[in-house]
């Protein structure tokens, strides 16, 4: 409780103000011990004289530094005014915080919730411990246990097992298809909890950017991030979400289905977004349908076979929810994939992935293709971690044995003429 106004009226002078501020730091820190001395660096001239006061020691005008031991300083504001430091500081300025105390709470909180975090079915996978062990070292658990949002960390936990799980536990709302909203209202309770900026948004990311393989690095723009959401199946943007196609045509009488007719017999691409394939459900007539990952292979498809190319599907890099759901659609529907990707390790991992959720075929991935397209010209190294290659081990191993990235455009002669066959 602060002091009468009057009684420490010598205090409020300028001789007193760092004084009293450097010994409530060093009485904070150290939990209130009156164990060794404070300094002040350039004193002013109404410093040294107050220091001067309290030691009963003369300090030049040249001095650089003073030094006062805090038992000094306790024993003269005793003497002065019948309270000695600690007391003194607390009317003055308020009761003095207990860090020790505190540090050694935050170490509870902290521990605490590192011990249910481990607890998750999560926490045998590597880029889950991978994710705890850094938001532990670099301070982002403690910022969360000092504002009070430990729980948090709990509520991200959750939201990693329900997008890294294979049941729905979210009731009408099936795996690969949960919009953030829903996401957030079921985790915690609130559906904004998830927008870009918050909290949980930024822990739930980096954990995903580690669980992708390629970067641990949370992308800084909009489409960055909505792909990283949509890589574990989560819907930022249904309108956003596209997937580009050539050649696709379609079963029902919807305008969607319509225009994705009309383009095919032009040789057109077209775009569709997630919305369209949720509000007017496209299944596509094709049995056999290709998978690239660059739009440039598309692009040279459209340009030279124009409607003669087959179906043909480009993911854009890391396939978009809007992607998978059409994909997932032709498949349930009896359409076989034929899928390929750029050889890099996001590439092996876009094609492992599409291998185990769509049954797909890889389409020129083996290693004997790469082997040819890496004699074609100038590569790029490999970026990132390592990645398996089930479908054809032996291309992982030629790929770490070169350590060159080769792009799909590489093969592009060939792609062509694979789809101008089918």
């Amino acid at each position: 409780m602060p002091a009468e106004r009057g009684v420490y009226d010598e205090l409020q002078g300028e001789g007193w103000t760092r004084l009293l501020a450097a010994a409530r730091r060093r009485l904070e820190r150290t939990g209130g011990a009156l164990d060794g001395d404070i300094g002040l660096a350039a004193p002013s001239e109404a410093e040294r004289r107050t220091v001067i006061g309290v030691t009963g020691r003369y300090r030049p005008e040249t001095a650089r530094r003073l030094a006062v031991p805090l038992r000094e300083l306790d024993g003269y504001l005793y003497d002065r005014f019948g309270t000695g430091l600690l007391t003194t500081l607390g009317r003055l300025h308020g009761p003095l915080r207990d860090r020790p105390a505190e540090r050694a709470d935050e170490d509870a909180h902290r521990e605490q919730a590192l011990k249910s975090a481990h607890l998750s079915r999560l926490a045998g996978q590597g880029w889950f411990a991978a994710w705890l062990d850094r938001i532990a070292a670099d301070g982002t658990l403690t910022r969360l246990v000092r504002r009070g949002d430990a729980p948090l960390l709990d509520a991200a936990v959750r939201v990693l097992e329900r997008l890294t799980g294979d049941e729905d536990r979210i009731p009408g709302h099936a795996v690969g298809a949960l919009p953030l909203p829903v996401l957030a209202e079921w985790a915690t309770g609130d559906t904004k909890a998830l927008v870009p900026g918050t909290p949980l948004e930024q822990l739930v990311l980096r954990a995903l950017a580690r669980r992708t393989g390629d970067s641990a690095v949370v992308p800084r723009d909009r489409v960055g991030r909505r792909a990283l959401w949509e890589s574990a199946g989560a819907i930022a943007d249904d309108l956003a979400s596209q997937v580009l196609v050539l050649n696709i045509g379609a079963r029902g009488d919807t305008v969607v289905c319509d225009w994705l007719r009309d383009a095919a017999d032009f040789g057109i691409p077209f775009r569709l977004t997630l919305h369209q394939l949720t509000t007017a459900p496209v299944v596509p007539a094709d049995r056999t349908i290709f998978v690239c990952e660059n739009p440039a292979v598309l692009r040279a498809a459209a340009g030279e076979l124009q409607g003669t190319a087959a179906a043909l599907v480009c993911t854009e890099g890391v396939p978009s929810a809007a992607c998978q759901k059409l994909l997932g659609d032709a498949v349930g529907a009896g359409a076989r994939l034929h899928w390929r990707a750029d050889f890099d390790w996001v590439g092996l991992r876009i094609t492992a992935d599409a291998v185990a959720r769509h049954a797909a075929h890889p389409w020129r991935m083996a290693a004997t293709d790469y082997r040819a397209a890496l004699g074609k010209g100038e590569s790029t190294p490999l970026a990132g971690p390592p990645a398996a290659s089930p479908w054809d081990p032996a291309l992982a191993i030629v790929m770490e044995e070169s350590g060159s990235a080769v792009m799909e455009e590489r093969l592009l002669s060939v792609l062509l003429s694979d789809l101008t066959g089918a």
